[in-house]
């Protein structure tokens, strides 16, 4: 049996919180788990609760940790658990359309001042390269 070392999603509709747990690969993200060994909510960016102790020696035993509990992992160890060390959320902050409509205007002026001003001097050469060829 390999074991993994996941996220089981337990909150309901738009509110996601996840527990973190030992799981055989084979069951389905929310089925039966071996034990529990934290919790997360991706919104606030906050580890409730997580058991080093219990996941290093998961890890001992030959459980495999999946990319986002290695990155939670690290996390803990560099002390950012509580709601004010905030974990980074998981979820990107949005802008409003009139807010990205914003942005872009600003870089398209920034780029707009940016390129150098050169003067093409089209009209003068085309008339006197007419003056030469009536002559």
């Amino acid at each position: 049996m390999s074991v993994r070392i996941r996220l089981a999603r337990i909150g309901k509709k738009k509110a996601p919180f996840f527990r973190i747990v030992a799981i055989d690969k084979r069951v389905k993200r929310d089925g039966k788990f071996l034990e529990n060994l934290g919790t997360f909510n991706p919104i606030s960016g906050e580890l409730v609760q997580f058991h080093s102790e219990r996941v290093e020696a998961w890890i001992e035993k030959g459980a495999i940790p999946s990319d986002t509990v290695v990155k939670l992992q690290r996390r803990f160890k560099k002390g950012q658990t509580s709601a004010l060390d905030k974990v980074e959320p998981l979820k990107k902050h949005t802008l409003s359309k009139a807010e990205l409509e914003a942005q872009e205007a600003e870089k398209k002026a920034a780029e707009e001042a940016a390129k150098p001003k050169v003067e093409v001097k089209t009209e003068e050469k085309s008339a006197e390269s007419t003056e030469k060829d009536k002559a």
